[in-house]
């Protein structure tokens, strides 16, 4: 059972293991580095469907299928879906799961929906309210410029600290402690921060200080170091956000995490050869890179203990249009490698 640590951080005893995972993305970032990766690349984001949301609950419910059948499981075996997107009352995910007959529970996490989904199922599974429940969620890069930006059809020129949202999603089935499998060891729920930002195209500025005060707090309630971990791994801050994260974290809390850091935004294209501005983000950057690279090397023993730290911007196109800021939320997840691999 959970047992608090410190005033934010859950420590989960019985180490709840994640038996299966799946990433499946679109065509730029099937082209991007980590194309080996990913378990399906799709080369039209229509997905043949007739519309870019269409697609997106699509390709969230394509991750699903995939990261069940990869832990064995079938939609009946599944307590709970926990999962959520970008758009208005997430309706990539309820129409993408709404023939698998699974207890759903929607999020809103913007961008920090992979690590509050998978936080919650973890603790769900620890607690013993849920044999098996499923974390994950999605986005599109067309459909999230059409609702918090513009159409793409109106062909407006994005700054250098834009980011391209990601086609792209990402599931983990979470259940009981497996010895052979990745295993989830605490969770760290953020608090809303809200630095006054209103740019809308400037998403790692916004989000920095809410990953700033997770990881902050985490290490304080662990009473541990970035040198502890192998990998401190955010989504999605991109080029801008990554380096206002390190410099806040080094200027408010004398914390220094330049050496074992990156960003999913970062990860998933080739930010020099990619038309990508910033980096990536959306909940599916987060989603896919986790789901894929991250956890191959942490199922190989190549990474021991990876602290996935999910950023997102509690925006809306309404909160937006009234000229308010950008409030920020972080959500901490510790990994850790199968017991069973050196």
């Amino acid at each position: 059972m959970a047992i608090r640590q410190g005033r934010y951080t859950l420590n989960l005893t019985t180490r709840p293991s994640i038996l299966g995972n799946a990433a499946v993305v679109g065509k730029t970032e099937g082209e991007g580095p980590l194309s080996a990766e990913f378990d399906h690349i799709y080369t039209d984001d229509t997905l043949g469907e007739i519309s870019f949301e269409k697609a997106e609950s699509t390709l969230q419910r394509e991750a699903i299928i995939r990261a069940l059948d990869k832990a064995g499981k079938t939609p009946a075996d599944i307590d709970y879906i926990l999962a959520g997107d970008l758009l208005n009352q997430c309706i990539g995910t309820s129409f993408g799961i709404r023939e698998l007959g699974i207890p759903f529970l929607g999020l809103y996490g913007a961008c920090s929906t992979m690590a509050l989904s998978l936080g919650l199922a973890s603790v769900l599974v620890d607690a013993k309210a849920a044999n098996f429940a499923v974390a994950s969620t999605s986005s599109h890069f067309a459909s999230a410029e059409r609702q918090f930006r513009q159409p793409l059809e109106y062909g407006g020129q994005r700054p250098p600290t834009a980011q391209r949202t990601a086609t792209a999603a990402g599931a983990s089935v979470v259940g009981c402690s497996d010895p052979n499998k990745p295993c989830v060891e605490a969770v760290t729920f953020g608090k809303i921060m809200d630095l006054g930002i209103k740019d809308a195209n400037n998403m790692g500025a916004a989000m920095a200080p809410a990953a700033a005060d997770t990881i902050a707090n985490f290490f304080t309630d662990t009473a541990t170091s970035p040198a502890d971990y192998d990998l401190i791994l955010t989504g999605d801050l991109g080029i801008v956000g990554s380096q206002l994260l390190k410099e806040l974290l080094q200027k408010d809390h004398n914390i220094d995490i330049s050496r074992n850091h990156t960003d999913c935004g970062l990860l998933i294209y080739d930010i020099e050869g990619q038309d990508v501005h910033a980096g990536g983000s959306g909940c599916g950057c987060a989603g896919s890179v986790f789901n894929s690279y991250i956890l191959r090397r942490i199922c190989e023993g190549d990474l021991k203990n990876v602290l996935l730290v999910a950023t997102g911007a509690l925006m809306s196109p309404t909160s937006t249009l009234q000229g308010e800021s950008i409030p920020s939320v972080a959500h901490a997840v510790l990994v850790s490698k199968p017991q069973n691999v050196s």
